[in-house]
């Protein structure tokens, strides 16, 4: 199977690492066609084992490794391909050069009632749209995101969860995920 890990605190917060040292660290847990895309934290590779199972791997490799812990968030690159082609807003005008379009991705499926717990959030021209496991972030303005810590998301959702951008999603999906 092949897979696009999402690492969360990758190269934030004064957490540095190379590229080339984290596929090292990912060929060490024999892991195949390794390669990483921008220095954001996104893996790609290939292995027999189930999401779960390497998740866990590789989140012990990396604070046994690295000393630190870092959340990583698998998709198959089909599901990848699902999330950089969803479009959660199909109403909503185009956003100007100040806005933005996040993809969270959830550990695990959000509660029934995920969109009411986001539901502080809104506002300062934040909507959210929930999709399967991803949560799409639409901000009208991009400096707002900056306001709305991880940590309140998973409190409110459940689950950890990390973000990319949504071009970069997309990069991603038509890169790998074909």
């Amino acid at each position: 199977m092949r897979y696009v890990a999402l690492l969360r605190a990758i190269n934030v917060g004064g957490r540095t690492v190379k590229m080339d040292r984290l596929r090292e660290l990912f060929e060490e847990l024999r892991f195949r066609n390794v390669e990483t895309f921008i220095a954001s934290g996104n893996v790609i590779f290939e292995t027999t084992a189930k999401a779960a199972a390497a998740e866990s791997k590789i989140e012990k490799h990396l604070l046994a490794s690295l000393g630190f812990a870092v959340p990583t968030l698998l998709r198959t690159t089909e599901e990848m391909a699902v999330a950089a082609a969803h479009d959660p807003f199909p109403s909503h005008p185009p956003l100007t050069r100040q806005g933005i379009l996040n993809v969270g991705f959830l550990r695990s499926a959000p509660p029934p009632d995920g969109l009411a717990r986001l539901e502080p959030f809104r506002g300062e021209g934040n909507t959210f749209a929930l999709h399967g496991r991803e949560l799409y972030w639409r901000a009208e303005d991009r400096r707002g995101v900056l306001a709305i810590p991880i940590a309140k998301f998973e409190r409110a959702l459940g689950c950890e969860t990390t973000f990319r951008n949504v071009t970069t999603v997309q990069k991603v999906a038509e890169r790998y995920c074909r």
